[in-house]
């Protein structure tokens, strides 16, 4: 007979092997459907047996708060009672600082921007005074709002800020790129200067009136050269004749016309 040699194992430890979870006997077959019901899973897990009984609940033994501990002296007592905790040698005498993260106002957040939306892009104004216009779209401003304009001379709509909430991002488009935007156009720019209120003097309270808006030469300036350089764009444009009466033309929804199935 031929001796069998024993086979060596090799050296170092076997892995061990990873112990996977077994799927449960009662899982959803779908759209919440069971396996099993209720009252199947009561005989299956043989509950029936633990019906009508109770468990006492075995309750730990507290542990000691104090120690007594023996002293010397005639006069003492023979005995003191020790905490077995120790309070603290000395407290704060005020509550410890708290780091805390600092939060980024919001007037710092990242403000994003529809893709459908880039410059040049025209749009459908959905509210405010010109609500129903074609504009084109310049930039977007610190603030996140879109600075757009009609041009001035095609539909009286000027330079002014919208939200992009309010807008309809059409397919058409103006080549821009070789249009420069005065560098004092951002928010601030368009904020509106209030007046103090004066103090109150003897007199009559309504002898005051307010006074209306009027636009200043400075901006009257900035429009005509914006509007320039866009009306020069739209001039190189294929169908130049189209986008102007496009852009001069207002905008609005007829009966049976819905705008998510329309194509801008």
């Amino acid at each position: 007979m031929v001796e069998k040699k024993a086979v060596q194992k090799p050296a170092g430890d076997a892995p061990k092997k990873v112990h996977k979870p077994g799927k449960p006997r009662n899982y959803d077959l779908g759209n919440g459907v069971l396996r099993f019901s209720r009252s199947k899973m009561f005989h299956k897990k043989a509950l029936y047996k633990f019906v009508g009984k109770k468990v006492e609940a075995t309750k730990k033994p507290q542990k000691p708060q104090v120690i007594e501990k023996p002293i010397g002296g005639e006069k003492n007592g023979g005995k003191r009672f020790v905490l077995v905790k120790k309070r603290r040698a000395s407290y704060p005498t005020q509550d410890k600082i708290k780091a805390r993260p600092a939060r980024t106002s919001f007037s710092q957040h990242k403000r994003s921007i529809r893709n459908t939306i880039t410059p040049g892009t025209v749009l459908i104004l959905l509210a405010g005074s010109h609500k129903g216009k074609r504009v084109v779209f310049l930039k977007q401003l610190y603030s996140g709002l879109l600075l757009v304009t009609g041009p001035f001379g095609i539909n009286a709509c000027p330079l002014r800020r919208i939200s992009q909430r309010y807008v309809i991002a059409t397919s058409t488009k103006i080549d821009i790129s070789g249009v420069q935007l005065p560098e004092n156009l951002n928010d601030e720019y368009f904020a509106r200067k209030r007046q103090k209120r004066s103090k109150k003097e003897e007199g009559d309270i309504f002898q005051s009136k307010k006074e209306g808006y009027k636009v200043s030469d400075d901006r009257k300036a900035d429009q005509k050269k914006v509007d320039t350089q866009i009306l020069a764009a739209i001039k190189k444009h294929s169908d130049r004749k189209v986008l102007l009466a496009y852009l001069s033309a207002m905008w609005g929804l007829r009966s049976s016309q819905y705008p998510h199935r329309l194509k801008f």
